[in-house]
């Protein structure tokens, strides 16, 4: 596969497998907004639909906006790393927004019908996820975009900040599908052993959410598909360190 003049080659299935987690994605948001039109409702926010703002939003937020969020510095190889940064973190920020508005829409809605909150183990992992995406996203803005971090404590903090991104998204996936189950079998009941159409949907679109999280990973975690340092970037680098730390080529 050819690339931009001065840009690394981009490995030859690297497309392919994109093209299949955009695939997977895109179609998980439609069966969602299709499995909540067609069996609850639609949505509406002043009114009994208000809940299903929740799956919503935390199906293209947490995981839909996220994955690609993760997937920046697989796709745009031959971008500059500030643009990727931009990019990156700009995703991150709309996914925490709607995640936001998710969590606002399923406590207004147990308030107004006086539902327990915060009981099954889907809530706690959805509290857990928002507070440890939250928590990467202010790290990330302080070691990477924040012009005062040092080159080496970002060098250090790297590792860890792709291996959390990964974990939350994850964790993130895992948590839909138990809020998926959970939604089914609280409307469904005994019914939904019975095959009901719903429940197939849903079942249907934890595949889909399922299939979308394993093929990011994939793509994550190929070493070969890595972003390849551009030479103007490793030469910043370099200044970037002398400036912040008095090292240099030679220093230790």
């Amino acid at each position: 596969m050819e690339s931009p003049a001065g840009g690394a080659p981009a490995p030859r299935a690297l497309p392919y497998y994109v093209a299949l987690s955009q695939l997977l994605g895109l179609t998980a948001v439609a069966t969602t907004g299709a499995w909540l039109g067609l069996y609850r409702g639609g949505i509406a926010w002043e009114s009994a639909l208000q809940f299903n703002v929740h799956p919503l939003c935390m199906v293209i937020g947490l995981i839909f906006l996220q994955g690609d969020a993760l997937l920046v510095y697989r796709v745009f190889r031959n971008e500059t790393k500030r643009t990727s940064k931009v990019l990156h973190g700009a995703l991150h920020v709309l996914a925490l927004v709607l995640a936001l508005v998710g969590l606002v829409a399923v406590f207004d809605y147990h308030g107004r019908q006086r539902y327990a909150d915060l009981y099954s183990l889907h809530s706690w992992c959805g509290l857990l996820v928002c507070g440890l995406y939250f928590a990467q996203w202010l790290l990330g803005f302080g070691f990477f975009l924040f012009p005062g971090a040092s080159f080496s404590l970002r060098s250090r903090y790297r590792p860890q900040h792709v291996f959390c991104g990964a974990a939350i998204f994850l964790l993130a996936v895992g948590t839909a599908l138990l809020g998926l189950q959970e939604a089914l079998l609280f409307k469904l009941g005994a019914k939904y052993r019975a095959l009901e159409p719903e429940g197939v949907l849903g079942g249907a679109l934890g595949l889909l959410l399922a299939g979308f999280g394993a093929a990011v990973l994939y793509i994550l975690t190929r070493a070969g598909w890595r972003r390849p340092p551009r030479e103007e970037e490793q030469a910043l680098s370099m200044d970037f360190k002398t400036l912040t730390e008095g090292g240099g080529p030679g220093s230790q």
